[in-house]
């Protein structure tokens, strides 16, 4: 199977907004979607820089960080293959304040800046989803905001961790220290000491940049309410699968 073009092994289903579209509105997008490669570290759009795509992550994680002005950043939100990125070209804008990265490669597939727009001033399926989509993906910013703000490292890492196996089909994360310290707004060293407490706790190897989760039940345990919170009301509007 992995010898197979990419075209052969990644499908529009593998999404599940695309998935949950009426088979007739799936099939007038497919001639504009484009399946494109994205690779760790890979930006898609910078703060403020006008969106020429949005896209339709299959199999990767793209982070979206808000960025200051001295350069530190955090994440405010993670988006998989339930979801997509650029809610701000339908919902009044081009551009947005926050950094498109992406945590995970992968592949996605991007449709043009337009042809969204376009499509969701239909009014069809499509439209009712993303606004869906965009629902759930508010909740998860302002749930990140209040986590960051109030609650410990390690809890913070634990929820990060099971909103980015959700959308992962293995229980393996690949990170480094610098882009995960990038992520959740925090240094190297605190990185390092809240990947050593989970793993003496015997819920995680990490290993040259890559976590794998070990007892998913023991970091559901140790993470905070926000994780649970987030996937509550993500199930809630979006009762997909794919």
């Amino acid at each position: 199977m992995n010898n197979l073009p990419a075209t052969e092994q990644h499908r529009p289903q593998q999404n599940a907004l695309l998935a949950a579209l009426p088979a007739a509105d799936c099939e007038r997008l497919v001639a504009d979607l484009e399946l494109v490669p994205l690779a760790l570290g890979q930006v898609l759009y910078e703060a403020g820089q006008t969106m020429s795509h949005a896209y339709f992550p299959l199999d990767c994680i793209v982070s979206l960080l808000y960025v200051m002005k001295s350069g530190d950043s955090a994440e405010i939100a993670v988006v998989g293959n339930e979801g997509m990125i650029g809610i701000a070209l339908f919902m009044g804008g081009d551009s947005t304040m926050s950094r498109a990265i992406v945590q995970n490669a992968g592949h996605a597939y991007r449709l043009k800046a337009q042809v969204l727009k376009d499509e969701f001033h239909a009014g069809g399926a499509l439209s009712r989803l993303l606004l869906m989509f965009a629902s759930a993906l508010i909740t998860q910013m302002v749930q990140t905001a209040a986590c960051n703000r109030h609650h410990p490292i390690d809890q913070q890492l634990c929820r990060w961790m099971l909103l980015s196996l959700d959308r992962l089909p293995s229980e393996k994360i690949t990170m480094t220290d610098k882009l995960l310290g990038n992520m959740l707004g925090l240094s190297v060293e605190d990185v390092s000491f809240a990947t050593g407490a989970l793993e003496t706790a015997g819920l995680i190897h990490y290993d040259d940049g890559e976590i794998t989760v070990l007892d998913r039940a023991g970091v559901e345990e140790r993470s905070c309410e926000c994780y649970a919170v987030v996937k509550k009301e993500s199930d809630r509007l979006m009762p997909l699968s794919v």
